[in-house]
């Protein structure tokens, strides 16, 4: 049976000002879920203690963040904490630290033979580093729970379809062998954090092991399903991972302010029926969800919530509830969706579709040619 996270101090995890990255959005989700009839009981984590926290950040770095967040949100700027980014408020470690320790719950129990399938709803905060807040992430869940994997014996296969390059993940795991790191974003030529170029292969041990697949603007979900198949199918079949670990930000949709994909939410439910069908072919069923970007509140609920219902092979509606759409009709806007997916065609056609298919389609190609010479 599958299996899910979630502690109501997530939304202690709350940037100041209007701030992209708000806990309302699995506060949609949640309350979607219920008024769809589906009250899936969720487990509660415990914060991850400091030791946790300690085999990813320096303990310079965790003072900084207590401080921050004990004193009104003082400003860090030397750790990225107050930043335009990352504007602190007063009591967001509590959140941060309890987002890990549910994290690191899921890996807990996938390694412990507790649970095969894990939905953390929440967390997927990929871009943190040792020593630095960015891009709305403090602590990096995702690395702190891919190392509990990889110390109790296991090896991980880390997929992140967020529209923004895992920079913190792949920074943190990039000399380890027993971690495949495989990112797929907007292009870092157009999008923060910049990185992501199919040349970072990885350090050492770890080279091989660290795949990206930056891919172009305007990037439609036919080409970025091809592109994923492309590579992740041959990656996940040479490294033969036990866990896969997946990072399901929101933000490539066709309606995100902060990026350019076009993804639908039909482009989404394939995706995340695939990921269950990888998990099943390659990993015995183990696998670890965390959610992540996503910042169109009337886009992003309605992905999560497909999410959750295929994790837990549940019925896919066509019609918003409309209690639901009641309650968030703030939150929604003027002229609110209707549906669950996207009514189709969601947006009118790129004029550029076919040249960006070509440069999708050889930017795949020359990163299997670059992998391939290591992995023979």
């Amino acid at each position: 049976m599958p299996v899910a996270i979630y502690h109501p101090e997530y939304e202690r995890y709350a940037f100041a000002g209007d701030h992209p990255f708000s806990p309302l959005r699995i506060a949609m989700v949640l309350d979607l879920l219920q008024v769809l009839g589906h009250n899936i009981e969720t487990l509660s984590p415990e914060p991850a203690t400091t030791e946790d926290l300690l085999t990813v950040h320096a303990q310079e770095y965790l003072r900084a963040v207590a401080s921050a967040s004990s004193n009104g949100g003082m400003a860090r700027p030397d750790f990225g904490l107050g930043a335009p980014d990352n504007p602190i408020l007063e009591g967001i470690e509590v959140g941060a630290r309890r987002i890990v320790g549910g994290t690191l719950l899921g890996a807990r129990l996938i390694a412990e033979g507790r649970a095969e399938r894990v939905l953390q709803l929440g967390g997927g905060l990929h871009h943190a580093m040792p020593q630095l807040a960015s891009g709305f992430c403090i602590f990096n869940d995702l690395a702190i729970a891919i190392g509990e994997l990889t110390r109790r014996g296991l090896t991980v296969a880390y997929l992140d379809i967020d529209v923004h390059h895992g920079d913190g993940v792949q920074q943190i795991l990039y000399d380890q062998e027993r971690t495949m790191t495989l990112s797929l974003h907007e292009s870092g030529e157009y999008l923060f954090p910049g990185t992501g170029a199919i040349h970072e292969l990885g350090r050492g041990l770890g080279r091989g092991f660290k795949l990206n697949l930056p891919l172009e603007p305007f990037t439609e979900g036919e080409s970025y399903l091809e592109a994923f198949e492309r590579i992740v199918e041959p990656a996940l079949d040479y490294f033969a991972p036990d866990v896969l670990v997946v990072q399901a930000g929101a933000d490539a949709h066709f309606s995100d302010p902060l990026a350019d994909l076009m993804l639908t939410t039909h482009d989404y439910e394939r995706l995340f029926r695939r990921l269950l069908e990888y998990a099943d072919a390659y990993t015995h069923g183990r696998l670890l969800v965390t959610l992540g970007g996503g910042y169109s509140i009337r886009a992003t609920p309605r992905i999560w919530t497909l999410l959750s219902l295929v994790f837990f092979n549940l019925p896919i509606p066509t019609q918003l509830p409309a209690p639901w759409l009641e309650r968030w009709a703030e939150a929604l806007g003027d002229d609110p969706p209707q549906t669950l997916h996207d009514i189709l065609p969601a947006f009118d056609p790129i004029p550029r579709r076919p040249e960006i298919d070509r440069h999708n389609r050889l930017v795949a190609t020359r990163l299997l040619d670059a992998v391939s010479m290591l992995w023979l």
